[in-house]
C-alpha cells in the first residue's frame, strides 16, 4: 500500500464544456484514496471546437472522464472502442493503455443500477428527454431490455432524434420507439428519465417538462444531481411518484471508470458512503 502511495502521481481528468461547478474531482479523489493511490484528478473545459487540437494533449493523461457535449465527438478520436462504446455509441470514459486510447461507456452501468435502486424497470413505458450523450445510451438500453420508448425533444433536435430511432431500428429489429416535441407530450407512462441539463444549479427553477406530464408518470430519474433533490423530483414525489435525482449515477459510472482504469474493487459500504457525502455536498 505504501508503495502505490508515494510511486503514483499518475494524471486524470474530466473534459467538457461548460464545466463550472463538478464534483467529479472529490469523487475520483476519493476513490484513488480507497484504493491507495495518490493521483490528481483535474477539470478541462475545452470547447468543442478546441476538442480535436486538444487530443494530443490529452493523451498525457492516463485515464479521462468525458462530459456534455463531447462523449459522440470525440469517438473518432480513440485507437480502440469497448464493446460498451460500440453498443452506445457514446463514450464517457478513457483508458490510456501504453499509449493507446481506448473508449468505453461507463454511464449505462450506473444508469441501470440507478434504476434497480428506484424499484422500477426499462421493459416498460419509457419517457426520455433529451437524446445527447447518456440520452443515447439510455435510449438504446430501454429498446435492449423492450421498453416502449418516446423520445422527447427541442425541436432543434428532432433530426439527432429521428436518426438515433432509425438506427436503434436497424440494430434492434424489436425496437418500439417514436420521437415527439418535449412541449407535445401526451399519454401515461411508467418512467420519466430526464437526460438534458434543465433543471441544473445555478437555473434550479427550472423543470423541463410541465407539471401536467409529471402527473401521468409513475416513477422519474433525472440525470441532474445538482440540486439534490431537483425540482423536477421534488414535483414528482409532491405528486406521488417515485423519484430520485442523478448522484448515484454519478458515483456509479465512477466506481465502473476506476475498475477500468486500475481493475479496482470496492465494498458498498463505501459507495453508499459516498453516495451520501455527495448528496449531502450540493
Amino acid at each position: 500500500m505504501f508503495w502505490k502511495w508515494v510511486s503514483s502521481m499518475r494524471k486524470f481528468a474530466l473534459i467538457g464544456h461548460p464545466l463550472g461547478h463538478s464534483l467529479s474531482p472529490q469523487i475520483h479523489e476519493r476513490l484513488f484514496k480507497l484504493d491507495g493511490f495518490s493521483d490528481r484528478y483535474e477539470l478541462l473545459d475545452i470547447p468543442p471546437k478546441k476538442l480535436a487540437e486538444s487530443f494530443e494533449l490529452l493523451r498525457k493523461f492516463e485515464g479521462l472522464n468525458i462530459t456534455i457535449p463531447h462523449k459522440i465527438e470525440i469517438i473518432p478520436m480513440c485507437d480502440e472502442l469497448d464493446k460498451t462504446a460500440k453498443r452506445y455509441g457514446a463514450i464517457n470514459c478513457i483508458k490510456n493503455q501504453g499509449g493507446k486510447i481506448i473508449g468505453y461507456n461507463t454511464d449505462v452501468l450506473g444508469f441501470v443500477k440507478s434504476i434497480e435502486q428506484l424499484g422500477t424497470t426499462l421493459k416498460s413505458d419509457v419517457l426520455l428527454l433529451g437524446c445527447g450523450g447518456a440520452g443515447r445510451m439510455i435510449a438504446l438500453e430501454t429498446l435492449y431490455q423492450e421498453g416502449n420508448l418516446t423520445i422527447a425533444v427541442r425541436k432543434d433536435d428532432l433530426k439527432v432524434a429521428y436518426d438515433l430511432v432509425e438506427y436503434a431500428r436497424d440494430v434492434i429489429p424489436t425496437a418500439k420507439a417514436k420521437v415527439v416535441l418535449i412541449d407535445e407530450i401526451k399519454g401515461k407512462f411508467n418512467l420519466l428519465v430526464n437526460s438534458t441539463p434543465v433543471g441544473m444549479y445555478p437555473k434550479s427553477d427550472n423543470m423541463p417538462v410541465s407539471i401536467d406530464v409529471i402527473k401521468n408518470v409513475n416513477f422519474v430519474f433525472d440525470l441532474v444531481y445538482n440540486p439534490t433533490p431537483t425540482k423536477l423530483v421534488k414535483t414528482a414525489l409532491a405528486n406521488g411518484a417515485r423519484a430520485k435525482g442523478g448522484m448515484a449515477m454519478l458515483v456509479l459510472q465512477a466506481v465502473a471508470a476506476h475498475e477500468i482504469w486500475d481493475n479496482s474493487t470496492y465494498n458498498n459500504t463505501d459507495i453508499n458512503s459516498l453516495i451520501s457525502e455527495m448528496e449531502q455536498s450540493v
